[in-house]
């Protein structure tokens, strides 16, 4: 009695062992691709002291429950087991290929029949090389099953860690996985494209400008596109396949660094540090909290980095949407494309964290749903600095137009007095001193409107004055002569007092274009106030060429300009002084030629007069022969 009675617990030991909880899910034909989260048993092993062998224990497999559809168990200390049965129909094919789409896992080791009694294990995670741990090159855990016969084939996940548990499950056969392999990589590879040329195009930009708020959109950019790379198991697959995934490289230090660029990217863009004080200090204090869970990550304390940056975002992002909202409002256009875009990644991010924390299940929607967020955050993000890069362009523009203004008024000052003008520049370029250092072309622009004639685009007085000096040295070295001409509108008076000071603006502006016409581009013109000009002119023919240039402007400056329907004209007077035959410098050779100049205005005006041409001596002349003329007492 006793023996069929120990006979028959013998019996239903086994059963409680071999036979499912539920009945094994059944392949058919038509299974490739079909999820088998429906169909799976759990087990949670607290201690993680659990091995294969202990799953033959009755008490074990009473343990187990029905994972009813889910495909994670979210953030857990514990070592969990999953309980797989598959069986085929008649017309099934009989291999399979068994797919666990938890790619960031840390450990996960499957366990399968060896057809002897035992188990073969095979490890696939982050922990193992990707070269080593995949049957098939596939970005996610891919296992080829052994051929399933008539009697249902049993199997065993083992999963562990601590920053989230995900097991989503599939069954494949490889002809249908190489196809949605294919379909995948497009996809990405458009995402990824998108991102790498953004980041691209931008760090030309941040070589160019030097902007800090590109700067951080860079290194942002960097991270999210290896972040994405990470997560989709492209980057294990193709980038790092013959290690285990870095420390630097794995599911907490990737967020973490993307958090850290995005909160800096937020405090340029918005100018929280000089608008938003408040704001700003709680951006630092999150760039600490990413920076403490990368540390105690790369210690070994996975689960603690994981809770830390899945809490950070409670207090960054309400203050980035409300800093984002207060600045838009304040009229700061590129805080509407930070707002879309944080937003588009608040939402994935939120998904990724309740996928974490095991409120939603994995699946493919919820996978791309990052990195096309990602995308849309680094196009309008772009969008936003583009934009800044624009108004910052106003700002200077408004900056330079008004350094003009200044510039004008402080020349105006410097003809007054040098000691009033030099008080004045040391006042405003206290003033300045900040606009200065931003706007690096201002003192070019200024240099020009010290040196020329704002009517006519004219070198003014003060260049005429520092080029006559260089050419007067250059033509002492040379032995070469020099022509100094000054030319003095005739009649020019009655224009202003009859058409206003527009005609008398518009005559002064032709005839400065004029001169510039006909004058040797290795000469000099210039305009020295009101109607009065001057032309250099150097070389060993400058004195012939005077002569000649100073008839043809006879004509040509007294051609006739058309304002409105009125034709004006005037006439003009030039006086014309050599060196050295009337004077070695500056100030003698202008003398020399205004007293020419007015010469031909006593002789009735319009015509040319050359110092010295009636056999007068300038006083420098004079002085010199005057020293001739002293008896040495040595004869």
């Amino acid at each position: 009695m006793r023996r069929p009675i120990l006979t028959l617990f013998l019996l239903l030991c086994w059963l409680g062992l071999n036979l499912p909880a539920r009945a094994a899910f059944e392949l058919t034909p038509q299974s490739s691709g079909a999820s088998l989260n429906g169909a799976i048993d759990l087990l949670e092993d607290p201690e993680g002291k659990l091995g294969i062998q202990d799953m033959a224990n009755p008490e074990v497999q009473q343990r187990f429950v029905p994972a009813d559809g889910r495909a994670t168990v979210g953030q857990s200390r514990s070592t969990w087991w999953v309980r797989v049965q598959l069986g085929r129909s008649f017309d099934a094919p009989k291999q399979w290929w068994l797919e666990n789409s938890g790619i960031t896992v840390h450990r996960v080791s499957l366990f399968l029949p060896d057809g002897r009694g035992g188990w073969t294990e095979r490890e696939s995670s982050e922990s193992r090389p990707f070269a080593d741990t995949r049957d098939h090159s596939y970005r996610r855990m891919l296992f080829k099953l052994p051929e399933i016969g008539p009697q249902p084939l049993t199997l065993y996940f083992r999963s562990f860690d601590p920053a989230g548990n995900s097991f989503p499950l599939k069954i494949w056969q490889l002809d249908d996985l190489k196809e949605l392999k294919s379909t995948e990589n497009l996809w990405f590879g458009l995402v990824y494209g998108v991102i790498l040329a953004l980041f691209l195009y931008n760090l030309f930009i941040l070589a160019a400008l030097r902007d800090t708020a590109y700067l951080w959109y860079v290194l942002a950019t960097a991270s999210a596109l290896v972040f994405i790379l990470s997560m989709t198991g492209h980057g294990f697959q193709y980038f790092w396949p013959d290690a285990p995934v870095p420390v630097w490289l794995d599911r907490i230090t990737l967020p973490a660094l993307w958090g850290i660029f995005v909160m800096r990217f937020t405090q340029e863009l918005l100018y929280t540090r000089r608008g938003l004080p408040w704001a700003n200090r709680l951006f630092n204090v999150a760039c600490v909290l990413y920076a403490i869970a990368i540390l105690i990550n790369a210690f070994g304390f996975r689960a603690e980095g994981a809770i830390l940056i899945a809490i950070t975002p409670i207090v960054t992002v309400p203050t980035a949407l409300i800093s984002a909202v207060i600045r838009w409002r304040q009229g700061f256009i590129p805080a509407r494309f930070y707002l879309i875009g944080y937003g588009t990644v608040l939402v994935s991010t939120a998904v990724l964290v309740m996928r974490a924390a095991g409120l939603i299940q994995p699946i493919n929607f919820t996978a791309y749903m990052f990195p096309v967020a990602v995308a849309t955050e680094s196009i309008l993000f772009s969008f936003a600095l583009a934009y800044r890069i624009q108004m910052l362009k106003q700002e200077r523009a408004a900056a330079v137009e008004q350094a003009d203004r200044e510039k004008a008024a402080r020349l105006a000052q410097m003809q007054a007095s040098a000691d009033e003008l030099q008080a004045a520049v040391t006042i405003r370029t206290a003033e300045l001193a900040a606009a200065n250092q931003r706007l690096s072309e201002r003192e070019r622009e200024l240099q020009h409107a010290a040196f020329h004639d704002s009517l006519t685009e004219l070198p003014n007085r003060r260049y005429l004055i520092e080029r006559t000096e260089s050419a007067l040295a250059n033509a002492k070295r040379h032995d070469e002569p020099l022509a100094l001409m000054l030319i003095d509108l005739d009649h020019f008076k009655p224009i202003n007092d009859r058409f206003g000071h527009d005609a008398g603006d518009e005559m002064l502006r032709t005839i400065g274009q004029r001169l510039r016409k006909h004058v040797r581009g290795g000469d000099a013109v210039a305009r020295l106030g009101g109607d009065e000009f001057a032309v250099l002119i150097g070389g060993p023919d400058a004195e012939t060429e005077a002569g000649e240039l100073a008839q043809r402007l006879l004509d040509e400056l007294a051609a006739p300009m058309c304002y409105g329907a009125e034709q004006l004209s005037v006439s003009i007077s030039i006086g014309m002084a050599l060196f050295p035959q009337h004077a070695r410098h500056f100030s003698g050779l202008y003398q020399t030629a205004d007293h020419a100049l007015y010469k031909v205005k006593a002789r009735g005006r319009s015509g040319v007069a050359v110092f010295g041409e009636d056999g007068e001596l300038s006083e420098e002349a004079s002085l010199h022969l005057d020293v001739l003329k002293i008896r040495t007492g040595l004869i």
